[in-house]
C-alpha cells in the first residue's frame, strides 16, 4: 500500500455518535456557541481540548502557523500570550490580522476565528505571567525563542538559570510577556454528522451585531 492510500484508509472521526448541530438553535454571538462547545469537549475528557492553532502572517505575505493554548474567551475576543519579542509578537505588531483554529475529531467539528490580535495591556499580561507554573515562567524568562542553539545544554543551564530565579521570587515576570486577545470579524462552526454532509455556520461581524448565516460544504 502507498503512502497515499495509507492515509485515504485512515478514519477521519469516531463515528456513530457525533454531536448534533441545529444551525437554527445557535445563539445570538458566536462567544456563546464557542463557550458551549468548548464545555462540551471538555466534559467529553478531549486531551488539549484548549490547544488551537495560530496564524499570523509577516508583511511580505509569508504565513506561519503554530499550535498555543486558549486562555480566556470574554465580549473582547479570544484570548492567548505570547513574548512580543518572538516571532509571534514581531509577526502581529506588523500585520495584526490573524486566525485560530480549533479541532476537535471525537466530536466531528472546527471552529475557526478570524479577526485581529492586540495587547491586552501590561496589568493582564504580568497577570497571565504569574499565573503559569514555574517551569513555564522559567521558559520565559529566557526569552529567546525561535533563536539558533548551538547544544541542548546551552538551553538547561539557561533554564535552570532562570527556574531557580523564578522559584526565588514569585513576582518575576518576563518583561515582554503579552496577553493578547483577537478580535473576531468572522467565526465559522463545523460540525460532520455520523451520515451526510457536515454542516457550516458563519457568524460575521456588523456594525449592529452579528449577522449569521449557512456556508456551502
Amino acid at each position: 500500500m502507498t503512502f497515499r492510500e495509507r492515509l485515504r484508509a485512515l478514519p477521519t472521526f469516531a463515528r456513530p455518535g457525533l454531536p448534533a448541530f441545529d444551525p437554527d438553535a445557535a445563539p445570538p454571538t458566536p462567544h456563546e456557541l464557542f463557550v458551549a462547545w468548548m464545555d462540551e469537549a471538555i466534559e467529553a475528557n478531549l486531551l488539549a481540548a484548549h490547544a488551537m492553532t495560530l496564524s499570523t502572517a509577516e508583511p511580505s505575505g509569508r504565513v506561519h502557523a503554530r499550535t498555543v493554548s486558549l486562555k480566556d474567551v470574554t465580549a473582547d475576543g479570544w484570548w492567548f500570550a505570547s513574548q512580543s519579542s518572538g516571532p509571534k509578537g514581531r509577526e502581529l505588531a506588523a500585520n495584526p490580522h490573524a486566525a485560530l483554529t480549533f479541532f476537535w475529531p471525537e466530536l466531528g467539528r472546527q471552529v475557526k476565528v478570524t479577526g485581529s490580535a492586540a495587547s491586552a495591556g501590561e496589568e493582564a499580561s504580568r497577570a497571565d505571567f504569574l499565573a503559569r507554573p514555574d517551569a513555564s515562567r522559567a521558559a520565559g524568562i529566557v526569552n529567546r525563542q525561535s533563536e539558533p542553539l548551538s547544544s541542548r545544554e546551552e538551553y538547561v543551564r539557561a533554564f535552570e538559570e532562570a527556574l531557580a530565579a523564578v522559584t526565588a521570587d514569585t513576582e518575576l515576570a518576563a518583561p515582554d510577556w503579552t496577553a493578547y486577545v483577537l478580535a473576531p470579524t468572522e467565526v465559522e462552526f463545523w460540525q460532520a454528522p455520523d451520515d451526510g454532509p457536515h454542516t457550516r455556520l458563519l457568524y460575521r461581524a456588523e456594525a449592529d451585531g452579528w449577522a449569521r448565516g449557512l456556508l456551502w460544504p
